[in-house]
């Protein structure tokens, strides 16, 4: 059946929208990833790499699901901090269904004696802070432990016991997505609460991401993956030019914006290798995913507190009008 030149499922169709929370570096995008079942969101070891709100699309027969794949909550202190934590709630207005998808090592590691290292302690603190700030919304969730391929069944269910008690959850299931660990039982259990209703988007269609803003992304995570401490965290990606060549090959302009002179020495490196690494990463993946040759040209340029202009946010999907007041 086809509807305006586009396919259309036979039958009562159903489709929902799942809102992915989760504390930073829990494993929210890798978890979208798999079940869209293709890269709709970057991936890296680093706690807050997701920046905005993604959306990505997963067709099981006749029915869609619309993943939100969420910036990582935690305590902000930036004006981009806040904007990411803003998203990332907003994230949960509209959702049919919460997951809560939690670092199980890292907080259990905080329940013995111990207590984890700092960075389990905030993931566990975050962990906790969105507990409350579903109950406090009064938003049922499902609990989703991730990682559990790196820790032993008996303390998995005593954690499961303990959070289970502490919010309001009306399923549980443990599950690893790197390893691709219990996600066949996550995703039936969706599937069976997804309304019915029509598509939000077309079947073929796997993510709400423009291409423009899929290449910074892409650019960023190389950049998040070659550089170091906090560097990262105190610089963006800008596509500026998108043109064809005469030969109608696509050339890609960006350009990498950071807060010092100091930072923008340290990411092009040493007689421009490491700004020159990036963009050989970066090209070659996006040829790939955009299944043409790409010609990239990186600049990097300050923009001196940059991290604390609400206006310079929307570049990078995110909305300056969803910050909290706090004045």
């Amino acid at each position: 059946m086809t509807v305006n030149g586009e396919a259309m499922a036979d039958g009562p169709t159903r489709c929902g929208v799942v809102s992915v929370l989760g504390a930073p570096n829990a494993g929210k995008s890798t978890l979208v990833n798999l079940m869209v079942g293709a890269k709709v969101s970057i991936v890296t070891h680093k706690v807050q790499t997701t920046r905005a709100r993604v959306r990505g699309v997963a067709m099981e027969d006749s029915t869609q699901i619309v993943y939100v794949d969420t910036p990582g909550i935690f305590s902000p202190r930036r004006t981009l901090d806040r904007a990411m934590v803003a998203a990332a709630w907003e994230g949960v207005d509209g959702a049919d269904v919460v997951v809560l998808l939690v670092d199980a090592p890292a907080y259990l590691s905080t329940v013995n004696e111990e207590a984890g290292d700092a960075a389990s302690r905030r993931s566990a603190e975050d962990t906790d802070r969105i507990i409350e700030g579903l109950k406090r919304a009064g938003q049922e969730a499902i609990l989703v432990l991730n990682k559990i391929d790196r820790i032993a069944r008996p303390p998995l269910l005593l954690l499961a016991d303990m959070l289970n008690k502490a919010g309001n959850f009306s399923a549980t299931f443990m599950i690893s997505a790197q390893k691709s660990l219990g996600i066949d039982q996550l995703r039936e259990y969706l599937i069976e609460q997804m309304p019915e209703g029509p598509f939000l988007y077309p079947e073929d269609q796997l993510s709400d991401i423009t291409d423009r803003l899929m290449a910074a992304e892409v650019t960023r995570e190389k950049l998040f993956l070659r550089l170091h401490q906090e560097l990262p965290y105190s610089l963006t990606v800008e596509t500026e030019g998108w043109e064809r060549t005469e030969k109608g090959e696509l050339k890609i302009s960006q350009t990498v914006f950071v807060e010092r002179d100091g930072q923008k020495a340290l990411v092009l490196g040493q007689r421009g290798k490491t700004i020159s690494a990036i963009g050989k990463a970066s090209r070659e993946e996006l040829t790939e995913l955009l299944g043409e040759k790409v010609h990239l040209f990186l600049f990097v340029k300050v923009r001196e507190n940059w991290t604390n202009d609400a206006a310079r946010f929307r570049e990078m999907g995110l909305d300056p009008a969803t910050l909290p007041h706090t004045g």
